[in-house]
């Protein structure tokens, strides 16, 4: 049984990373959106605007200054879940930020063979793989440093990266029904 941190446990992660976090997202929504303010003002038709000053965005601003890069894929169903048109329309405020966040159809996902889990990669070092409940609920996250599952999760990222979509991009196709 692995053993699962809180994922705020795991928050020294994103301070102490030297060069790369990257982000794989595969679920169909999270329930930490749907329980916000701005996930239910999204489904009446409000478009989130970015919020300069929350701290992850100030945090991701500082780290991209320093040099760092903070890079994210999203899958996406076809046609897309509330939760994932929600990111989809959030994320340009993160992207904004400094990330640099990338989308891929679900299809396209399971054609390369990617991992079915949602994770963090920091430096091509340590895996923080996410666990969730059946209401998409994060559990936590387990920490992983051996060197096949790092390795797994680096050609994940490689792989995605090279045909997932920037998200202004994707936005823009997934809203004119492309």
């Amino acid at each position: 049984m692995p053993e699962i941190i809180p994922f705020a446990e795991a928050g020294r992660l994103f301070v102490e990373f030297k060069h790369t976090a990257f982000r794989l997202e595969t679920r169909r929504g999270y329930a930490s959106d749907r329980a916000g303010a701005r996930f239910q003002a999204f489904l009446r038709g409000v478009t989130p605007e970015y919020e300069p000053n929350v701290p992850w965005n100030v945090s991701v601003r500082a780290a991209v200054a320093a040099g760092r890069r903070f890079e994210r894929i999203r899958i996406v169903d076809d046609p897309p879940t509330d939760g994932q048109r929600f990111l989809l329309a959030s994320g340009l405020g993160n992207v904004t930020a400094g990330e640099d966040i990338r989308n891929l159809w679900r299809a396209d996902a399971d054609r390369l063979d990617l991992p079915n889990f949602d994770f963090w990669l920091f430096d091509s070092r340590t895996l923080a793989r996410f666990h969730f409940d059946e209401d998409d609920r994060t559990l936590g996250v387990e920490l992983i440093t051996d060197p096949v599952a790092v390795l797994t999760a680096c050609q994940a990222r490689d792989a995605s990266w090279h045909y997932a979509v920037p998200t202004a991009e994707f936005a823009a196709a997934v809203a004119s029904g492309v």
